[in-house]
């Protein structure tokens, strides 16, 4: 089973940058699809990013659109979630996670998480 380590968030200010990184342990993150999350306080988790198992279909919400990136280093066996123009709504615990296939772009489509890392944007 795979392991899943966030790192990278903090507090920014309104359109300043982070870059969340997930490194994995135990598999190889090229066997999996790989998802990025985020659960504001009060709220569902709900989908920001993920790309399919062959790495070249890559998948946004919306709200993130254009914003953010999602890539991975197969070297490090780690995936990393650039964000840009960061707004004070962006402001949650970002997850990755893992899924065999992409069937999904919902929490229940992703099997191994991880334990997250808080990402905090001040206006």
């Amino acid at each position: 089973q795979v392991q899943l380590v966030e790192s990278g968030g903090g507090l920014v200010q309104a359109g300043g940058s982070l870059r969340l990184s997930c490194a994995a342990s135990g598999r190889t993150l090229s066997s999996y699809a790989m998802g990025w999350f985020r659960q504001a306080p009060g709220k569902g988790r709900e989908f920001v990013a993920a790309f399919g198992r062959s790495g070249t279909s890559t998948y946004y919400a919306d709200s993130v659109k254009g914003r953010f990136t999602i890539s991975t280093d197969n070297a490090k066996n780690t995936v990393y979630l650039q964000m840009s123009s960061l707004k004070p709504n962006d402001t949650a615990v970002y997850y990755c996670a893992t899924a065999g296939f992409l069937l999904r772009l919902e929490p229940c489509g992703f099997g191994s998480w991880g334990q997250g890392t808080q990402v905090t944007v001040s206006s």
